[in-house]
Parts: C-alpha cells; structure tokens; sequence
C-alpha cells in the first residue's frame, strides 16, 4: 500500500515551450551553456545558479546537494565551499563529480559531467573578501558537516568572531575554506518536448575537440 499521495502518478506537465536541434547549438558547450543560462535571467528563474553537486562517498554511494554557481570560467564551472564539508571529504577521496542545473519556468536541465579540482589561492581569497562579513563569520564558524549540539553552539562562535572582528571589516579567509573547479568531459542539453519526446543534444569532449550529437529521450 502506498504512503504517498495516490495521485502522485498522475502528475504531469506537457512541455511544448521550445525545442533544441543540433544544427542550431554553439558548437563550444560553454557557450550554448551561457545562452541558456542568460534566458533563465531573463525569464527570472529563481536562483538560475542552483546547480545539484553529486559525488561519492568512500563507500561508493551517491551523494547529492545544491550548491551556487559563482562563475563560469572558459574551462569550467566554480564554486565555493568547506574543504573540510562532507563533499570535500568526498572530492578529496575522488575527483569525479556531476552538476545538473534544472530551470522549469524554461522546460530545460544541462547535465554535466567532468573532473574536480581546488581554485587558486588567489581566486578564493578574492571571492571570500567580496563576501558579506556576517557571511564570512560564519563560514569561520561552522565546522561543517560535523555533528553539534544544538544551534547555540553556532550562535555562540559567531558572536565571540563578531566581538573579535568588531573594529575591521578585514576577516581572513580560513585555509579549509575555498573554491573548486569543474571542467567538464561531458554536457547535456535537454529540453522538454510534447509527448515525452524531448530534445537531448549532448557534448562530449575528446582531445580537446567538443562532438556533438543527439540522444534519444
């Protein structure tokens, strides 16, 4: 007997908004990936940057969550986060990774897949001082994925780093927190179609060359 709502099944969206031929897509996946990404500006998507980070952990499962896209470099896709964090600990032990971005005001996902690797210094540093400093505090005060007691424990170290760092707006970045790299070897473009007949345009990369072709859905 099913727990769930017993018209679960019955759910469903027609998806006849656009389509996606291979003729018609850049022939870099990071520029078709802009395209897409400054329409679901446009049309107001709400948080266009939320993109779903899946690793392994060392027991081989799958391990999911939302991160924010902070930007998009000629070679792959950034973000910001504890190196320490359950998907550190994970990026650390293999540096496979996907990202999928899913924009349903637009009917479109772009699954990617690529390998993992730390941003400079430099980058992280510049990306951390542009933060808002309660942003910056609490990522100094969170251990990250770690058990704790209860919300006071997080209060509690905020509020002596605020006491701390309350006559400068200069908070130093701690070395456990940064930013990762995602160069993709495979992109998905997908689009939802009427009679479950979407459009699947994929890139994979060999040799530095970007082959593109269609996928069934």
């Amino acid at each position: 007997m099913s727990i769930i709502h017993k018209d679960i099944a019955s759910i469903r969206e027609e998806y006849s908004k656009y389509s996606l031929d291979e003729r018609d897509v850049a022939t870099n996946p990071f520029t078709q990936f802009q395209r897409w990404f400054d329409e679901a500006i446009k049309s107001k998507v709400d948080e266009p940057n939320a993109m779903v980070l899946s690793t392994l952990t060392r027991e081989g499962f799958p391990s999911s969550r939302v991160v924010l896209l902070k930007d998009l470099k000629v070679n792959g896709f950034s973000f910001f986060t504890n190196y320490r964090s359950r998907k550190g600990e994970a990026i650390a032990n293999c540096n496979k990774v996907s990202l999928l971005f899913f924009w349903p005001e637009l009917q479109r996902q772009v699954r990617i897949e690529g390998l993992i690797e730390k941003l400079p210094v430099e980058d992280s540093d510049e990306y951390f001082a542009s933060r808002p400093k309660s942003s910056r505090l609490g990522a100094i005060a969170s251990p990250q994925s770690s058990v704790i007691n209860n919300r006071e424990f997080l209060q509690d170290r905020v509020e002596k780093l605020s006491q701390e760092f309350s006559e400068s707006d200069t908070v130093p970045r701690p070395e456990y927190w940064g930013g990762y790299l995602v160069k993709p070897v495979r992109m998905e473009f997908w689009q939802g179609r009427s009679s479950r007949l979407h459009d699947r345009i994929e890139f994979i990369n060999s040799e530095s060359n970007w082959n593109i072709q269609r996928l069934a859905p």
